[in-house]
């Protein structure tokens, strides 16, 4: 065996054990939000794309709902401190470099934070549209948020996050005739990848397409139960 060789197999035996401890404390902490029926909602996303604005719009259409969220930014509390003006329950985790958020980070901040049994708790993951993906943090569901303005190319570029998506969201389809955005491409994309996750085209500027989304979360929150 090559000296390169060698590292290269440690390499993999360290990233499976990182992905098999990750994966144990995701479990823990999702069997612990189960026995106070917290539904939780991974959201995954690129910069730009709108997550907290569709959050916001999510929410919105709750109001018979108690909600908390999670907002995960490398820095930064901006997006927390607006939706506590809104009167949003919010909280931070700030990564400091790292370009996903996982399991420990979660476990540790469900830790000091208050959430209501019976309620459904939205995680903003960090802005990245690759290695959200691949780690699990105690969600019951992925959703992923793209947008018409950042191209309809983006399940070909980035398939793990599709192919990981309970249900996917398209935002700022207002936006769409003035960005030459080809549906039947990226929908063609989308179908090669993942034939379960439902597609809503939203607008969070005008609020246009968030019942559906609402019902969708509702219907998948009654199952769990």
């Amino acid at each position: 065996m090559t000296q390169e060789q060698d590292k290269e197999i440690k390499k993999i035996a360290v990233m499976e054990d990182i992905y098999r401890e990750n994966d144990r404390l995701a479990a823990e902490t999702r069997d612990g939000l189960d026995r106070r029926n917290i539904f939780t909602v991974n959201i995954m996303g690129a910069p730009g794309a709108g997550k907290t604005s569709v959050l916001r719009g999510i929410i919105a259409s709750m109001s018979d709902t108690p909600v908390a969220v999670i907002e995960g930014d490398i820095e930064s509390d901006i997006d927390t401190k607006v939706l506590r003006e809104l009167g949003i329950n919010a909280f931070q985790i700030n990564t400091g470099g790292a370009c996903h958020l996982d399991a420990p980070m979660i476990q540790t901040r469900l830790a000091d934070v208050q959430l209501s049994d019976n309620s459904i708790l939205f995680i903003e993951n960090i802005g990245n549209l690759v290695c959200p993906a691949e780690f699990q943090i105690g969600e019951h569901i992925k959703l992923l948020i793209v947008d018409a303005t950042d191209g309809s190319d983006k399940p070909y570029k980035y398939p793990l996050a599709f192919e990981k998506a309970d249900g996917i969201v398209l935002n700022k389809c207002d936006l769409k005739p003035y960005v030459d955005f080809d549906s039947a491409f990226f929908y063609k994309g989308v179908q090669a990848l993942n034939r379960k996750a439902p597609v809503f085209e939203v607008s969070g500027k005008t609020g246009e397409g968030f019942p559906a989304v609402v019902a969708w979360l509702k219907e998948r929150r009654a199952c769990h139960k």
